[in-house]
């Protein structure tokens, strides 16, 4: 494995490519961590928008992030760009022999998730690969009694996301809905879902998909999965772009042979069945773990952000690193296949 020299003496300077729709979480949780982070740089190819956030954060602007990298002593940058951008960029600012902090989904395609992973194996830095809401205090709940082996053996998990984007979302800009640079509903809104197939659970051995498309878009915007574990757990997960008016559900529930557990609201944000057999202390924190939330990203960028300053202070390991983003790219890779050939694909894809 390759050498992370860690940044102990000084704050650590990050850039941000893509200041759209989700770049304010990472904005923000900059300025949370600005103990230890300094934003250095921002780059978009749209000129209003790179304008604004340069007034905003009186930081160099760049329209190219090769320039941006040439210019700028970076140690880490942060990618908020459409997802099949993704891969090229990484490669980019790896071969400069800087961190790479992705949005989900890491890439669109599977070799291109791969060639990421080793580019910057190769550059000797890492790649931090967002999966905010596995810091959701109720995931963090539910992880901790999945692995206290609460429920005994799990006998079937089921997700719901039932959300809404009406054709405007698709239409403020061309790469929305594309198969190349977005992905659908599985893979780009619902990603966060997906991941929690392998991290809860543990590793899949079948899917079986069907998708189809309603909206003006290349790509799906409904779409159920059929899934078996290799522990021998079955499940499914139904996920739609239609529901109206508004969202409506985002929801896990896991039943096993001790114990019964539901977490809905909009974004796995409210634990609403929680039952075992045998208690728990930590069971108290249940009914304050559910918080109100209005944006389906949940709150957990700034938990993120502090794994990514401890990991590259040397103090700690990466939670979702290149490879672990990897895990929910192949699940969500299999369910294309599946949907597209109408047949059940094993994983893992390759050995």
């Amino acid at each position: 494995m390759p050498f992370y020299a860690p940044i102990k003496d000084r704050k650590i300077r990050i850039a941000i490519v893509g200041c759209g729709r989700i770049s304010r979480n990472h904005f923000g949780s900059i300025e949370q961590h600005a103990d230890n982070l300094e934003l250095a740089a921002v780059c978009d190819t749209d000129p209003a928008t790179l304008a604004e956030h340069a007034e905003r954060y009186k930081v160099p602007a760049y329209a190219k992030l090769e320039e941006m990298l040439e210019k700028e002593r970076l140690d880490v940058v942060a990618l908020c760009t459409p997802s099949g951008i993704h891969p090229d960029q990484a490669v980019t600012i790896a071969a400069r022999g800087v961190h790479v902090i992705t949005e989900k989904p890491m890439a669109t395609r599977w070799q291109d998730g791969v060639r990421m992973v080793k580019a910057c194996d190769d550059a000797g830095v890492r790649l931090f690969v967002v999966k905010q809401n596995r810091r959701n205090t109720t995931l963090q709940l539910l992880k901790r009694a999945i692995e206290e082996k609460r429920f005994g053996k799990i006998h079937l998990v089921h997700l719901n996301v039932f959300w809404t984007r009406p054709q405007s979302y698709y239409d403020q800009a061309k790469w929305r809905g594309t198969w190349e640079f977005d992905g659908g509903a599985f893979m780009n809104q619902a990603s966060h879902y997906v991941d929690l197939l392998d991290w809860l659970i543990g590793p899949v051995d079948k899917i079986q998909a069907m998708m189809s498309t309603t909206r003006d878009i290349e790509v799906e915007d409904t779409g159920v999965l059929n899934i078996r574990w290799r522990n021998g757990a079955l499940g499914s997960m139904s996920v739609t772009m239609l529901t109206y008016p508004n969202n409506l559900e985002g929801s896990i529930t896991i039943l096993g042979e001790k114990g019964t557990a539901r977490i809905g609201g909009v974004a796995v944000n409210d634990i609403q069945q929680w039952q075992f057999s045998e208690p728990r202390d930590y069971d108290a924190q249940v009914q304050n773990a559910n918080y109100e939330t209005t944006s389906v990203y949940g709150f957990g960028h700034p938990l993120y952000y502090k794994n990514v300053v401890d990991t590259l202070r040397g103090d700690t390991e990466a939670e979702t690193d290149g490879r672990e983003g990897l895990k929910s790219l192949e699940l969500l890779i299999a369910a294309y296949l599946s949907a597209r050939d109408g047949r059940t694909v094993s994983l893992p894809l390759e050995f």
